[in-house]
């Protein structure tokens, strides 16, 4: 009971969270829209970010509480902020309705889901590692893990069925806001269940000997040898898994429905579907974790990842659209001409070449610019094509899509053949298994590492400032880099020099060998 309720609540609290970044390309249209696609997208994942931007506030606040007092009544708030919060998104009329309002309650709940997720994974991890037996600590709380993608599988399937019995159009218009109230019905659930258990031994125990901390927040940083055990789990632990889980399933779902132009529900099948087998592989490492200490499946799974990261989506880009992929590589797009410099966040473009390099980022097309005189639009074969220097010019658009399609740029979105269907979804289980070697131990290794009394708050600290900013900022500075350079690969830089910090602090300061007790001493 103890692991079914507070895994389920996991599960609905990351649901509401998720089905925002789920359903991106629609709030865009409905909250932020600015006539410049690439923007109000982007515009979306700074709201998206906002929200993780709050988590360690949230932290610092329900970490207090939940070490002052209690574990239970804590994650019992914060569960019942986020449902409220995320059905308000779906209440919340449309930008056309109320103005630049539409976009500020937004934002006011996405900062209201961040302040209760920031208190909801600590509690929950904690709540069981403190009722498991040591050796099965990392098997017990990788099902709160788990529950963290359950949360995304249920967001995909919620938005799925929502597709199924809403008609296409609707779902455009508001049936999207569907999925976003039904977060009333599982905070129903959750509540029902989380209020059925006890609290934890270990705090009651600590309550009844008067042990409990004055002030868990300060205390966090003044308790011996904690200063340095914040530092390893913010950059050797929260910085490498977050941005592990989020390329493994956010970006490679923005990568297969935006540049590889795959149809919306085929995209959400395939990673739905790989994402059960990263369920199953974050209690797998959970458990492994018990017999071979945290720090040997958390490590090979950063360098595994640093190794693949640009391979396995140079696999998808290969498989998703092969008539893209094989025109991108025979035929890349060059353009050149005064003022070719593109700017993400502008909502209208300067120069007629800055406008044409953001309606290629639109696309998902890659290219190339430069400086020249004349304004010019070609591939390799070719010494391009004259453009009219002129802001919005028609003739040029209608020139440009009359050459992508004769040169194989498959722009509608598409289904792939099955075997190549086959191909993306082994991809995505290699990153659901990157994913569970590197999430899976780690709620069982936050909790040994850290005194008791003042666990919450040290524990959800650098987690939540790890995956608030490098994990929650990821979508929002990927998606810029790939703006910026044309390159459909180039945000995964972020994540690749972030793995190499992680390793680095990880190799140093995880404790090998087999998992133990937290030890009162200084080190």
């Amino acid at each position: 009971m103890v692991i079914a309720a507070s895994s389920a609540g996991t599960v609905f609290e990351w649901y509401d969270f998720f089905i925002y970044g789920t359903l991106a390309a629609f709030i865009s249209t409905a909250f932020f829209p600015t006539g410049n696609e690439t923007l109000s997208l982007l515009l979306t994942w700074a709201g998206f970010a906002i929200g993780f931007g709050f988590r360690p506030l949230g932290a610092i606040l329900f970490g207090y509480l939940g070490d002052r007092l209690g574990r239970k009544y804590t994650f019992l708030v914060t569960v019942t902020i986020m449902g409220i919060a995320t059905a308000g998104v779906g209440l919340v009329p449309a930008e056309a309705s109320i103005g630049i309002f539409a976009p500020i309650i937004v934002i006011l709940l996405r900062v209201a889901q961040g302040l209760a997720l920031g208190g909801e994974y600590g509690g929950a991890a904690i709540y069981v590692a403190e009722h498991a037996p040591s050796h099965k600590r990392g098997l017990y709380t990788s099902f709160i893990q788990a529950s963290v993608v359950g949360g995304f599988v249920l967001s995909l399937v919620v938005v799925l069925g929502c597709r199924f019995l809403i008609p296409a159009d609707t779902f455009a218009a508001w049936g999207w806001r569907v999925p976003f109230l039904l977060s009333i019905v599982l905070l129903g659930i959750s509540l029902w269940m989380r209020l059925k258990l006890n609290e934890s031994p270990v705090f009651r125990a600590l309550k009844e000997e008067g042990e409990t901390s004055a002030n868990p927040f300060v205390e966090s940083f003044t308790y011996p040898g904690n200063k340095k055990r914040i530092f390893i789990a913010l950059f050797g632990v929260a910085c490498g898994l977050t941005i592990i889980f989020y390329t493994a399933f956010f970006s490679t779902l923005s990568f297969l429905k935006g540049p590889m132009r795959m149809e919306d529900t085929t995209a959400e099948l395939i990673v739905g579907a790989a994402s059960i087998g990263a369920v199953i592989c974050m209690v797998y490492f959970g458990s492994l974790s018990d017999r071979v200490g945290r720090k040997k499946p958390i490590l090979l799974g950063y360098i595994a990842s640093l190794v693949l990261l640009f391979p396995l989506f140079w696999g998808i880009g290969a498989l998703a659209n092969p008539q893209l992929a094989e025109a991108v590589e025979s035929n890349p797009v060059h353009i050149s001409g005064p003022g070719c410099d593109y700017n993400p966040f502008a909502a209208e473009q300067a120069t007629e070449c800055g406008q044409l390099m953001g309606e290629l980022t639109d696309q998902g097309v890659p290219y190339t610019a430069s400086e020249s005189e004349n304004l010019t639009f070609g591939f390799s074969d070719s010494t391009g094509y004259p453009l009219e220097d002129v802001p919005g010019s028609a003739a040029n658009r209608a020139l440009i899509a009359e050459q992508l399609s004769a040169r194989g740029y498959d722009l509608p979105d598409q289904v792939p053949p099955f075997v190549n269907i086959l191909g993306v979804f082994a991809i995505l289980l290699v990153f659901g298994a990157l994913s569970g070697a590197t999430y899976g131990p780690v709620a069982g290794l936050l909790s040994e590492m850290f005194p008791p009394k003042i666990r919450y708050s040290s524990m959800s600290i650098p987690y939540h400032i790890g995956a608030g900013y490098f994990g929650g900022f990821l979508p929002l500075i990927a998606g810029y880099l790939v703006a910026r350079s044309g390159d459909l690969y180039a945000g995964l830089w972020y994540t690749w020099w972030l793995l190499v910090v992680a390793i680095v602090v990880a190799w140093w300061g995880l404790p090998s060998g087999p998992p133990r007790d937290f030890e009162d001493d200084p080190a």
